[in-house]
């Protein structure tokens, strides 16, 4: 087959390979290669190939007759030069795809069949079309909770797992959907601060007005190498970095990069989602949170039961030592909304501060307290006790500037933003209910997480009183654009209900 010379493209495909080929290229017409075909690239006859999505190109400007263009995942993994002689070749479809057409008509799918298809999926042998018809043939036809628990085996099999060396190993998760909840942030030190190893990879936004890892940013580095870590966490005990940098369940993320879009949130991805992180991070005992409320991701606590049922059978039957507790999710956690915001509120509680979020530290010492109890020193009932003590001592505190000083303090904190507006209570009244979805939303056309400093601030509470003119939350916005989005969907809806 004719070779074509190699040329890297500057786009940023999300976790998709894509290759670009010039209509006019004589392949084109020769061998029958039609846009959205799966093609195969390789520099030479004994290379693995690279499995690739095609695009075709009109403009010559951007990829010449005789070029193959790559976008940049794409590129990085074929590991060759520009202008090197690469060839390509008709894609075989995925065998595993047999397996999702019986998904699609609603059959079950056994452990060997998740496993190979995680395995085409990380291998990039699937295209974004072919892994929405999977995730959406696991939302509609439903997963039997066996089938959970392949494909939370699958997910961890197909990437790299962490091994502390220790057989205590802690973390947490929350379900998500609950604005400004930070309590991970507090946790971790106050664990740590105990003594027990709490190695936590967190999360950037996808959807929300800040990750964990966002918020932790704005105090230090947490773009960290495994090697990093390590060192670390036999200093500190713990740590709170981003898990992007760990080759941890990366199906997981591929599987995100396409049901975000979607907005699909099917229970059973949910759970193997969370789960093959944290096996794969190492942990040996888990904590998971499921907040309940009108706007959280869970509306019932019969609904809740049920995720918990589900959590705990998989859990069980991967060896972890897992315990679920359902909170209130009723409003925002905290009175930031956005990274500068939120880490605010954390350090006031770390610092026993007069003017600290009470709901905040309240949850996380609740939270920190069951974990503590995974000690086999603590007696049931005593956790609580315990976090209180190590967080009112100051010791939590002085964990988290340790931790921070390990993975190097941010050169200098964000500046309040130039933009800023109070919005206002309509009447005289009761608060009856916040919608965390608005304030989310409302947080995120202000900037942020890619803003810092940009966010919502809450004053106002459920059932506190409020007269007309009284300031229900600040916008914060850096930018005249982010600032006016943010206020049209103000007028719209405020996110506050006056009873």
């Amino acid at each position: 087959m004719t070779p074509l010379k190699l040329r890297k493209v500057a786009i940023d495909t999300y976790k998709e390979n894509v290759a670009y080929l010039h209509r006019d290229c004589p392949l084109y017409h020769s061998e029958g290669f039609q846009a959205l075909n799966k093609i195969e690239v390789r520099d030479g006859p004994q290379r693995q190939p690279v499995v690739a999505v095609l695009n075709i190109v009109d403009d010559e400007s951007c990829l010449a007759p005789d070029e193959l263009g790559l976008s940049e995942q794409t590129f990085a993994q074929l590991g060759v030069a520009e202008g090197t002689a690469v060839f390509i070749d008709h894609a075989t479809p995925p065998q595993s795809l047999e397996a999702v057409h019986r998904k699609i008509a609603g059959e079950p799918l056994n452990r060997p069949e998740f496993l190979r298809i995680c395995q085409d999926i990380v291998n990039n042998r699937y295209s974004k079309i072919e892994i929405a018809a999977f995730l959406v043939a696991c939302a509609e036809s439903g997963m039997e909770r066996d089938e959970m628990l392949f494909l939370t085996e699958a997910m961890v099999d197909t990437g790299e797992r962490l091994d502390w060396g220790e057989s205590l190993v802690v973390d947490k998760h929350c379900i998500g959907g609950i604005p400004g909840n930070r309590t991970t942030m507090l946790i971790v030190p106050i664990v740590a601060a105990h003594g027990m190893l709490m190695p936590k990879t967190s999360s950037r936004a996808i959807t929300s007005p800040a990750g964990t890892a966002d918020t932790m940013e704005v105090l230090c580095k947490v773009n960290l190498s495994p090697d990093e870590l390590r060192g670390i966490v036999q200093q500190q005990r713990g740590f709170i970095a981003w898990g992007g940098t760990a080759r941890l369940s990366p199906v997981d993320d591929i599987l995100i990069s396409v049901e975000r879009p979607l907005s699909l949130d099917s229970k059973g991805q949910m759970i193997a989602s969370i789960l093959s992180k944290k096996i794969a991070a190492g942990s040996t005992h888990l904590l998971i949170d499921i907040p309940v409320g009108p706007s959280a991701k869970v509306h019932t606590q019969a609904e809740a039961l049920r995720l918990r049922k589900l959590f705990e059978y998989v859990g069980d039957r991967s060896g972890m030592e897992l315990e679920v507790v359902i909170t209130d999710g009723s409003q925002p956690i905290g009175n930031g909304v956005g990274p500068a915001l939120e880490a605010r509120d954390v350090l006031q509680v770390l610092q026993n501060d007069p003017h600290a979020p009470i709901d905040l530290k309240e949850k996380a010492l609740q939270l920190a307290g069951r974990i503590l109890e995974f000690d086999p020193d603590v007696r049931g009932g005593q956790g609580y006790r315990l976090a209180r003590d190590l967080l009112e001592s100051g010791r939590a505190w002085q964990k988290m500037q340790d931790i921070i000083a390990a993975q190097g303090a941010a050169a200098s904190p964000p500046q309040p933003t130039a933009l800023q507006y109070p919005v206002e209570a309509p009447r005289d009244g009761v608060v009856t209910a916040i919608d965390n979805l608005q304030i989310a939303r409302i947080a995120r056309l202000a900037g942020a997480p890619m803003d810092k400093s940009a966010g919502v601030d809450l004053h106002k509470k459920l059932h506190d009183r409020v007269t007309r003119g009284t300031p229900l939350y600040t916008l914060h916005a850096e930018f005249r654009a982010d600032y006016q989005f943010a206020r049209n969907a103000i007028e719209q809806a405020n996110g506050y209900t006056i009873g």
